[in-house]
């Protein structure tokens, strides 16, 4: 018989295990932005996170965008005999994450709580979604992923997100007048839903994006959609959606990716006064995109892209459809080698429908 993930956890590597103190300082101001160590001992944790940053997507989420200290313990070391009860469990994890808010309202509330082998499993609603979270029997320590070492022991906690895949069946995701880079024709679509402020969509854009372009979307046998996902703690990722749209609105799809490219590629510098040097850059009629972002003339569209993705399971930032497989976080390009060549040795075409558009796309 399989053992769950949860009730072998001396064959399981739990990562992202975190001490839970609700008078813990954050260790950073802006949400979602990782700071200069503030101690030695988030020092001499260097060396997790570089492993961590490969897959950080549900933590990032599921906190409210704050990176906080990360330690790896294997079976139940670390934890102490002393259990606590299910609702006092629920009480430290939220009294916790409210410490982590800089004092603004965290709008997270417990939907319920139950014991899950060797863990507590509360779920949370934030944002309107239900997040799965769990802590330690004693309520010391908050556990946002199991990874199991034995092949018997079952599968994580929450296998998409830990992995990046979802092993579903693949969504028919509407493409509608989003922007396209690449053949009309590929066989292969990824749909990105992303956030131009999130350092992990930095990361895709930096790392993976680059590998993909070449190798596929170049080559005809790949096009990409980019759909708007703006979470609500960064503050420029609103305006930074919009701006590219009104891009888009006098220069096509290929000044779109050319704006999203300045984007991306000057994270540190997100302001309404740079997206407009940045457009002026790409020759648009200044005048005209400065009265399309002043009175947010794509809002609307861009919180349309939102609604959508969190209907059809987006909850983080990157995520991504291949030809309607999700896969989550700014995974290495070796997992979109192996998706992409799987989509197209099988010929999935999920997803690949994108509505007429009318738009002129104009060179830039």
């Amino acid at each position: 018989m399989k053992k769950s993930a949860r009730e072998n956890l001396g064959e399981s590597k739990v990562e992202n295990k975190i001490e839970i103190k609700s008078d813990a300082p954050a260790v950073v101001q802006n949400p979602a932005e990782v700071s200069q160590p503030v101690s030695q001992t988030e020092a001499n944790s260097q060396g997790y996170f570089s492993k961590f940053r490969e897959n950080p997507w549900i933590l990032s989420t599921i906190i409210l965008g704050v990176i906080l200290l990360v330690f790896f313990f294997y079976g139940g070391g670390g934890i102490s005999g002393n259990v606590i009860s299910e609702d006092n469990a629920a009480k430290s994890l939220i009294s916790f994450i409210e410490s982590q808010s800089n004092g603004q309202p965290s709008g997270v509330s417990v939907l319920s709580t139950e014991q899950d082998g060797q863990l507590y499993k509360v779920t949370v609603d934030y944002q309107g979604q239900n997040v799965p979270l769990y802590v330690s029997l004693d309520g010391k320590y908050l556990i946002s992923s199991v990874i199991p070492l034995d092949p018997n022991a079952g599968t994580p906690l929450d296998s998409g997100a830990n992995s990046g895949a979802n092993t579903g069946a693949p969504i028919n995701v509407e493409i509608g007048e989003s922007p396209v880079k690449g053949k009309e024709n590929a066989p292969v679509t990824i749909v990105e839903f992303s956030d131009y402020q999130c350092p992990y969509c930095g990361r895709f854009f930096e790392e993976t994006l680059p590998s993909i372009q070449k190798s596929y979307i170049d080559t005809g046998k790949v096009k990409l959609v980019y759909k708007d996902f703006p979470l609500g703690f960064h503050e420029n990722a609103q305006k930074a959606a919009e701006a590219a749209r009104c891009v888009r609105e006098q220069k096509g799809d290929i000044g779109y990716f050319k704006m999203h490219d300045k984007i991306y590629g000057n994270q540190e510098s997100l302001s309404v006064e740079n997206f407009k040097a940045w457009a002026r850059s790409l020759s648009v009629n200044g005048e005209k995109f400065d009265s399309c972002l002043d009175s947010g003339k794509f809002a609307d569209v861009v919180k349309a892209d939102s609604d959508y993705g969190q209907s059809i399971g987006v909850s983080g930032t990157p995520a991504f459809f291949i030809n309607g497989q999700m896969l989550s976080g700014a995974q290495p390009y070796s997992v979109f080698e192996q998706a992409i060549n799987a989509a197209l040795g099988t010929g999935n075409t999920a997803g690949n429908s994108v509505a007429p558009t009318t738009q002129a796309t104009p060179s830039v």
